[in-house]
């Protein structure tokens, strides 16, 4: 990896600083407790989920093992970023060091990109339990949920080190300072003494096929499940058919909703405050909501959370 280095080369600089959300002392104060109860509550939700699913026998289906795989892999995207904010926010310096920068921009947007997988995954269970019923138990078997749940950790990690690879290579000029709670590929890009259209429109090219790919996808599942769905003659089956998809659904339109104004052109001129608060929507706040939107809608998991409850 090349040093952060100044136009004339004269000094040597190891490591960038993050600005997150500039405020005194005080407010950085509150602003870590806030985000301390926010990761703490992620970590619960999502690993009382886990732990439902592996000791709720009713539960071992492939619609749960898939969510578990899910609230595990929240668990991993949520820590990739908040415990270093939760540094920065006692810290005077803020300073990142360079390798530590760009392993949080590998790891944050493998993990990123594992979810927009896993989500499509999940979908496509959706719509094998309610279009195929009779032949769902033959065709989603453990060994093809295994297959899938490990197909999308590795797609989602070997998707995106190439261009990190390539951005750690070049060189940076001027401010170290990124006006951001992470590092993000738009203000590093902003930082490189050279601007490379290459590495900006393959970035932006491979951003937009993680999201569209899997997003066509899962819309594409679900206009065939409303299909079968609105076929069933009985208002209690539609009910329930829709009772099994509206969580996926609700968690597909927060993750995407927000995602896509950020990734399809990783260099457009958002606002620092803006990016800074649809970053924080999908990374932070979406893996503390999906746990409750997955109990509360979910009939089964609302039983098998108050097992776990009282055992």
């Amino acid at each position: 990896m090349k040093a952060f280095s100044s136009p004339s080369n004269s000094s040597i600089i190891t490591g960038f600083i993050l600005l997150g959300f500039p405020c005194p002392k005080e407010g950085q104060i509150l602003l870590f407790v806030l985000f301390f109860i926010i990761y703490i509550l992620t970590l619960m939700g999502n690993a009382s989920i886990i732990c439902a699913v592996c000791y709720d026998k009713k539960l071992h289906s492939p619609m749960y093992l898939l969510l578990a795989n899910f609230s595990f892999l929240e668990i991993w995207y949520v820590t990739s970023t908040v415990p270093n904010m939760l540094a920065n926010f006692l810290s005077d310096t803020k300073v990142i060091s360079f390798s530590g920068c760009f392993l949080q921009f590998y790891f944050f947007f493998s993990l990123g990109s594992t979810e927009c997988f896993f989500l499509a995954v999940m979908a496509f269970d959706r719509y094998l339990a309610i279009c195929r019923p009779l032949h769902y138990p033959s065709l989603m078997t453990g060994r093809l949920c295994n297959i899938l749940v490990i197909s999308c950790w590795v797609l989602g990690f070997l998707w995106f080190p190439v261009p990190i690879i390539i951005i750690s290579q070049m060189s940076f000029c001027g401010s170290r300072i990124i006006d951001h709670f992470l590092c993000d590929p738009g203000p590093l890009l902003a930082l490189t003494c050279v601007r490379n259209s290459l590495i900006e429109m393959t970035s932006s090219t491979l951003s937009s096929l993680l999201l569209f790919v899997p997003f066509f996808f899962i819309m594409g599942s679900y206009a065939l499940v409303m299909r079968a769905v609105l076929r069933v003659p009985s208002a209690a089956g539609r009910r329930k058919a829709f009772s099994t998809c509206g969580s996926h659904l609700t968690v597909v339109s927060l993750f995407y909703g927000s995602v896509m104004v950020m990734y399809v052109s990783p260099t457009s001129e958002h606002a620092a405050g803006v990016q800074k608060l649809v970053t924080l929507f999908y990374s932070v706040v979406t893996p503390l909501l999906n746990p409750v939107i997955y109990s509360l809608r979910n009939r089964d998991m609302k039983h098998a959370m108050k097992k776990l409850l009282k055992m």
